[in-house]
Order: structure tokens, then C-alpha cells, then sequence
């Protein structure tokens, strides 16, 4: 007896080493993996890179860290608490909305756009909820600029009497007023506004505080404000939401939500653990239907599905309003989630969760360095630099940066900003000057240049930029030409 009790105490001590030692490497190599996703990020601050990131894996957070600057003006860092816009991610709780009414029985996948809506032109009449929650109901994406408020009334106006892209259920085809439509739907159907059904039904129960339009009790130095390009500053969305009192139906149930890297991971253990959705609805939520690509990518109910290279299944959902951008990846069987905003939005920064989502599941993976997008790299030197360096800028441009300067278009759009600034109007004139000498036949820069030159009271060397625009048939250089020589008072 004594020699296998002393067996069974040698096999249990070898059990807890054993389990001793995997954790302790597990813990090793999620360490790593957090040194490597966070000196990647750190490094991309100087190029312009700024937000936050979130990375977990079988519910256990690796990376949760913010970067960069929420408020230049004020110097107030990102961090985890920072909220930021999310985009098009607030389509999922929209989604989760009508399943909810679902399983409270006040609603069908299968019911009607007629059910709610009175006098529908006939080829509206037939659109399902199924069909909103897809983008298979034939809307175009969208109309009217975030921040315009015209009335209900008026917007539905003119949607129902907008033409469909093609039959309802046949195609896919992305659509921001579809889920505004389901929006309006749910404040229909349940009695309630859009926010206050999510935010009682969703947001409480997940435990998320700091997640909405207008209803959290926002920390203003919280929020942060956006910079396109991390150059346009945009302010913070809440902050207009809550001078305008209300949401514009522009975004009201497809965009605009507001949340933090926090907030959205207690929204990922809700779902995860059914305290939003039961588990048959929740299968529903994530239940591929349509998309553009078979087997490749489909939509759900607010999310997109694909698949990895391993074939696990990727859900994930992105949004972007120019100057916040915000991804939700969670690599389901594998049960890891990312979550990753930004508010520099630029295409340099705008797909990063993808880029750490290599770096997790391929350890040979070297993600290369951020770039500074050209827009920023313009900026940053005209900041450090004065008008006469204008040469040396150029260099850079045709040595280091050639395939972002392919067309006029970046240069002519940062002149006109510091032009809209009342900055250094020298340098504005440069930049339209160095437009002219890499696009010396286009029209369209040599109207900008005497746009510049008028702008600094320079009216001879204007007209003389604006007849060469008129020359290369530039029209809008004719009136602007005429004013100048026949309209001296």
C-alpha cells in the first residue's frame, strides 16, 4: 500500500508539473505574441497610426492597449476606456435586435416591408426582413450624408420611392438604408426607440455601459475625435450627436454607434456565453445566407462570414466613416477575437486586424512596417520644412512614395486644405506647383495653382495659371479667368 501511495503521489506531482509547464509555455508564447503585435502597433504611431486594440484568445485578453492620440489638441492618449466610432459594426446589434423580437414572437424573417408600411409602391411590397438582414432586398448603399437630418417622414419618402438595384432575393448587395429600414422596423414592432430597445435588451444585459448614440453618460475627455488621413480633424460623433440632440436616419441602425475595446469584448462574451441570444438564435445570427462570393465570403445577420486559410471560420464585420474605421474579427473555432479601432482613418491603417490576425496564426508572418499615408507624409514634412524645400519634397515623392502620388489627386486635395485652413499659403502654392510638374497636361492642376495664387492676392500670376487651364479645357478656369480680367472694380 505504501509503495502505491507513494506511485499515486509520484504520478500526481509529474500531473501538476506537466500542466505546470504547458502553462507556463502557453503563457510564454502569448507574452511573445503580445510583444510582437504591440512593437508592430508602437512603431506605427510616428507614421501616423492611432487607436486601440483588443486581441483574446479562448476568452482571455493577450493585447488591450491604446495608441497614439485621441485629442491632439489636448494631448489626451487612447486607451482602452477611449470610445470610438464603430461604423458598420452596429449593423450586429441592429441584427440581434430583430432576433430578439423574434424570439419574443412579435416578428418574422418572412414578414413583409407591407406589414409595416402603408401605400408601398408595388415592388417594395414583398421585401422580407429576411431579405434587409442579408442585403438581398435590392436597396442601393445609401443616400444623404451622415449629419443631414431631414424628417422620417422625408427620408422614407424617398426611399420607398427610390428604384431597387435588382428583384429582392436574388442578389446581394450591400445596403446602409436596409438597415435603417429594419431600424425603424424595430421601433415599430417593440414601441420603443431604436437605442432605448438596444440598450434594454442588448447593452444592459452584456454589461456594456459605453456603448451608443446619446443614452451612456459619456466622459467627454473619453471621447476620441477623428483625424482623416490623421491630418482632417472631424471632432468626436458623440459630441455632434449630442449638440444635434438626436440621430440622423442616415445612420440610425447601420452606423454610428459609439463603443469602447472593452464594451465590445463584454458584447463578444455575451454572445458567446447566450446571455444576449439564446443558442439557437445565435446560430441564426451567424448562419451564413448570401454574398458576392460562394463559400468564400457570405453575410448573416449583421456579420460577414469567411473562412481562413487554416478553413475555420472567420466571423468579423468592418465600418469606416473616413475618419474612424472599426474591426471585429472573431476566428471562431479557434475562439480568438480581435478588436481594433482606429480614428487616423487612412487605407494604410484601415485593415491592421487582419494584419495581427497573420501574426497570431503564423508565427513566420513579419507583417511589414505601417506607412505614413501620402496625405500624412505631406503634411508632416510641409510641417517641419519651409516652401523652399518644396524640391526636396518632390524627390521623396518620385524616390520613397511614387505609387501614392499616381494621380493629381493628393496633392491638389492638400493644398485646397490649407488653403480652407488659412495656413501657410506658400506652402499651398508649392504643392499646386509641384502638382503642375508631374502633371504638367491636366487641366484640372493648373486651375488649382491659380486657385492658390488668388488666394495669396496673387492675381497676375493666377491669370496666367488659369489660361493655361483653359488651354487644356479646363471649364470651370473660363468663368474664374473671365472675372478676373473683365470684372476690376
Amino acid at each position: 500500500m505504501k509503495r502505491k501511495f507513494i506511485i499515486i503521489i509520484g504520478f500526481t506531482q509529474f500531473l501538476f508539473w506537466s500542466k505546470a509547464t504547458v502553462n507556463a509555455q502557453v503563457a510564454g508564447d502569448f507574452k511573445a505574441l503580445e510583444s510582437k503585435i504591440d512593437n508592430y502597433l508602437t512603431d506605427g504611431v510616428g507614421n501616423g497610426f492611432s487607436g486601440a486594440i483588443l486581441v483574446s484568445k479562448e476568452g482571455k485578453v493577450i493585447l488591450n492597449k491604446g495608441y497614439g492620440m485621441a485629442n491632439k489638441e489636448k494631448n489626451i492618449l487612447n486607451t482602452p476606456k477611449t470610445v470610438f466610432d464603430i461604423g458598420s459594426n452596429t449593423k450586429q446589434f441592429t441584427g440581434a435586435a430583430i432576433l430578439k423580437l423574434v424570439e419574443f414572437n412579435k416578428l418574422k424573417f418572412t414578414d413583409k416591408l407591407s406589414k409595416f408600411f402603408n401605400d408601398l409602391p408595388k415592388d417594395k411590397q414583398n421585401i422580407t426582413v429576411h431579405q434587409l438582414l442579408t442585403h438581398s432586398a435590392g436597396w442601393k448603399e445609401s443616400f444623404g450624408q451622415d449629419f443631414d437630418h431631414i424628417s422620417r417622414e422625408l427620408f422614407f419618402q424617398d426611399l420607398f420611392t427610390s428604384e431597387l438595384l435588382h428583384e429582392p432575393g436574388t442578389k446581394y448587395s450591400y445596403s446602409n438604408v436596409g438597415y435603417s429600414i429594419l431600424a425603424r422596423i424595430i421601433e415599430l414592432v417593440s414601441g420603443e426607440e431604436y437605442e432605448t430597445f438596444l440598450n434594454e435588451h442588448l447593452f444592459k444585459p452584456a454589461g456594456m455601459q459605453q456603448t451608443g448614440y446619446l443614452i451612456p453618460h459619456w466622459d467627454r475627455n473619453l471621447l476620441a475625435r477623428g483625424y482623416n488621413r490623421n491630418v482632417l480633424d472631424r471632432g468626436s460623433m458623440v459630441t455632434r450627436y449630442l449638440e444635434d440632440g438626436k440621430v440622423s436616419w442616415h445612420l440610425k441602425g447601420n452606423g454610428g454607434i459609439n463603443s469602447t475595446q472593452e464594451d465590445m469584448f463584454k458584447w463578444y462574451q455575451a454572445l458567446k456565453t447566450n446571455k444576449v441570444l439564446t443558442k439557437s438564435y445565435f446560430e441564426k445570427f451567424i448562419k451564413p445566407y448570401i454574398g458576392p462570393e460562394k463559400g468564400r465570403y457570405q453575410y448573416a445577420y449583421g456579420w460577414g462570414i469567411s473562412y481562413s486559410d487554416r478553413n475555420t471560420t472567420r466571423i468579423s464585420h468592418n465600418g469606416s466613416n473616413g475618419a474612424f474605421s472599426h474591426s471585429l474579427i472573431w476566428n471562431f473555432e479557434e475562439d480568438v477575437v480581435i478588436i481594433y479601432a482606429t480614428n487616423s482613418g487612412s487605407p494604410e491603417v484601415e485593415r491592421i486586424a487582419y494584419t495581427v490576425e497573420k501574426m497570431i496564426f503564423d508565427e513566420n508572418y513579419q507583417a511589414g512596417p505601417i506607412k505614413k499615408n501620402p496625405y500624412f507624409f505631406v503634411f508632416d514634412f510641409t510641417k517641419a520644412n519651409p516652401p523652399k524645400k518644396a524640391k526636396e519634397l518632390l524627390t521623396l515623392i518620385k524616390k520613397e512614395h511614387s505609387q501614392d502620388f499616381e494621380n493629381s489627386k493628393v496633392l491638389n486635395r492638400i493644398g485646397y486644405i490649407i488653403i480652407e485652413a488659412k495656413n501657410d499659403l506658400d506652402w499651398a502654392i508649392e504643392l499646386f506647383k509641384l502638382n503642375v510638374q508631374l502633371f504638367p497636361d491636366e487641366g484640372n492642376v493648373w486651375d488649382s495653382l491659380g486657385d492658390g495664387y488668388l488666394a495669396n492676392g496673387q492675381k497676375e500670376e493666377a491669370i496666367e495659371s488659369f489660361k493655361k487651364a483653359v488651354e487644356l479645357n479646363n471649364e470651370d478656369s473660363i468663368k474664374k479667368l473671365n472675372d478676373l480680367l473683365f470684372n476690376n472694380e
